[in-house]
C-alpha cells in the first residue's frame, strides 16, 4: 500500500489529512505501508503527536511502515526533534533548542510525563512569565490532559507528545494525543449524554463538566488553560472522533472531519511575544491589599 501525504499544518485542514490516513489504514493488517512525503513542503511538528499516534498504531497491526522521499527541510526538523528516528534516520543534535522532542509514553508512565513537561514545557524561557501559583495550576492542567487519556480514553497503544518552538511566528506549540475511545463515547458512557463529536468537545471545555467519579477533581485542566490562552493570544485546538474544536482570539468555532480520528488531540499555541505577567486573581487579590 503506498499513500501519499499532503503537508501537515497546525489546523483543520492538517488533522483532515491525518484522519484521511487514519481512515485508509483503519482495517490494514500484515501489510508495507509506504507513505510517500514528497508533496509534503511543511509539517508542524507538534503535528508529530497525532501522526506518530496513528504510524504506531499501524505498526502494532503488524504492519510495517515506512516514510519515504521526505524532503530535506521536513526531514531535519523532523530529525532533530526525534521522531524520524522511529523510521530509521539518525536524530540530528538540536543545537538551537527549538523542539520539544517526541515521545510516546505508557499509561504508567505519569512521572516520566510529569518530569517531560516540566523539563521541555513549563520552564522554558519563552512561556510568559507566571506566578507560581499560576505555574502550579498551568503545569496542573497540561497534566491533566496525560490523565485523561489514561483515565478516560482508555488507550492501551499509549500516549504521544511533541513540540515546536517557532522564532519568526512567535509561537510555542505543544500537542498531546491519546488512541483511546474519545470524548464523545466517554461522556454517553460515565455522564449519559449521547453528544455529537463536536458539542462533547465543548461539553468537555466546561470547568464545571467532568466524567471523573469520586472525591477527586476534574474538569478544570482544559477551561484554566482556555482562559490562559484568550488572555495570552494564542490558540487551543481539539479533535476527537469527527469533531473539531478551535479557541482563537477569545472566539470558539467548531466543525466536523471527513472521517474519525482514532482518539483525542490536544494542542496548545503559546504566544511567545507576550511580555504580561500572569497571576491567579486570588494572587491578585491578596496583593492588593499591601
Amino acid at each position: 500500500m503506498r499513500l501519499i501525504l499532503p503537508e501537515i499544518r497546525h489546523d483543520q485542514a492538517g488533522f483532515q489529512a491525518l484522519v484521511g490516513l487514519a481512515e485508509k489504514t483503519e482495517n490494514t493488517y500484515f501489510e508495507d505501508i509506504d507513505i510517500d512525503m514528497s508533496t509534503v513542503s511543511w509539517f508542524d511538528a507538534d503535528m508529530c503527536s497525532a501522526f506518530g499516534a496513528l504510524l504506531y498504531r499501524m505498526g502494532e497491526n503488524v504492519n510495517t511502515v515506512r516514510l519515504l522521499n521526505t524532503r530535506p527541510g521536513v526531514d531535519n526538523i523532523l530529525s532533530k526533534n526525534g521522531f524520524l528516528s522511529h523510521y530509521g534516520r539518525e536524530k540530528i543534535p538540536d543545537r538551537w533548542g527549538t523542539t520539544i522532542p517526541y515521545q510516546r509514553f505508557d499509561a504508567k508512565d505519569d512521572r516520566y510525563f510529569a518530569d517531560y513537561i516540566e523539563n521541555e514545557l513549563i520552564h522554558r524561557d519563552e512561556i510568559p512569565t507566571m506566578s507560581s501559583g499560576l505555574l502550579k495550576k498551568f503545569r496542573e492542567s497540561i497534566f491533566e490532559i496525560f490523565s485523561n487519556a489514561v483515565l478516560h480514553s482508555r488507550s492501551e497503544l499509549g500516549i504521544f507528545s511533541c513540540g515546536q518552538f517557532f522564532p519568526a511566528r512567535h509561537c510555542l506549540d505543544f500537542s498531546v494525543a491519546d488512541l483511546g475511545i474519545g470524548m464523545r463515547a466517554n461522556i454517553k458512557e460515565n455522564a449519559g449524554l449521547d453528544l455529537s463529536a463536536e458539542d462533547a468537545i465543548c461539553w468537555s471545555t466546561e470547568g464545571r463538566n467532568t466524567t471523573k467519579r469520586g472525591p477527586v477533581p476534574g474538569g478544570l485542566g482544559l477551561k484554566l488553560l482556555g482562559e490562559f490562552i484568550d488572555l495570552n493570544g494564542g490558540c487551543i485546538q481539539i479533535v476527537s472522533d469527527a469533531g473539531y474544536w478551535r479557541r482563537e482570539n477569545k472566539i470558539t468555532t467548531t466543525g466536523l472531519l471527513i472521517h474519525s480520528f482514532p482518539g483525542t488531540v490536544v494542542t496548545i499555541e503559546i504566544n511567545t511575544a507576550d511580555t504580561n505577567t500572569y497571576m491567579l486573581t486570588t494572587e491578585a487579590s491578596a496583593t492588593d491589599i499591601f
